[in-house]
């Protein structure tokens, strides 16, 4: 049975194809780079909150992906010069247990992986006075922060070209993985105002959207 992927965050490193321009199996769609794109994130922070020393980094232990998810954001804070600090949940009934040992651990900032709750990572945040981001553009309007990601409407446009392929004949093995095509910043800035951030002028005018 062939499967379009709508999107994938790691194809490769999780073991749903052989490579991207030859997947080799069932399984070919869209990837979002999410790794790549969380490290990306950890640049915002130290943009727009450059006093920001340690961030804390929730993953889902449930989630084959937050394997590499962790250690790409872990390389990349190390080249910022920032502290990261990891906790995992298994799922969402353990981010709240999760949450709070990050914030024993004396954070500044929260990076979270996208197969976790949106609306309980943006309500722990802000309980705690703590700035959320994620690569998932659906965190914006749930509370998170800031959010630099793929644009999921766009992703779910490209993934249904590989359905009207395969539709008409052609085999998912034989169908490259494509990378999405469009990336949005987002910013919260109800939610900055909740936590007393001061977005700067330029920052809001180099974001695709601003929540307020």
């Amino acid at each position: 049975i062939p499967i379009v992927m709508c999107p994938a965050a790691d194809p490769i490193r999780t073991g749903l194809v052989a490579s991207f321009s030859r997947p080799g199996g069932n399984v070919t769609g869209v990837t979002t780079a999410t790794a790549e794109v969380a490290a990306k994130n950890l640049e915002y922070i130290r943009e727009i909150l450059p006093a920001v020393r340690k961030v804390g980094v929730l993953g889902n232990a449930n989630d084959p992906f937050h394997k590499p998810f962790v250690s790409d954001v872990a390389n990349a804070g190390q080249k910022l010069g920032l502290e990261i600090k990891t906790a995992l949940a298994r799922g969402d009934n353990e981010l709240e247990t999760a949450f709070a040992a990050l914030v024993a651990e004396g954070i500044q900032a929260v990076l979270v992986q996208p197969s976790l709750s949106r609306e309980l990572s943006a309500s722990l945040a802000i309980q705690n006075r703590l700035p959320l981001f994620a690569p998932s553009a659906e965190f914006a309007k749930a509370g998170a922060f800031v959010v630099y990601s793929a644009d999921t409407e766009a992703v779910y446009r490209q993934s249904a070209t590989f359905v009207d392929k395969i539709l008409k004949g052609r085999q998912p093995a034989d169908l490259p993985v494509e990378l999405a095509t469009r990336f949005l910043l987002l910013i919260n800035l109800k939610t900055a105002k909740a936590l007393g951030i001061t977005v700067p002028q330029a920052m809001l005018l180099r974001a695709d959207e601003v929540i307020e």
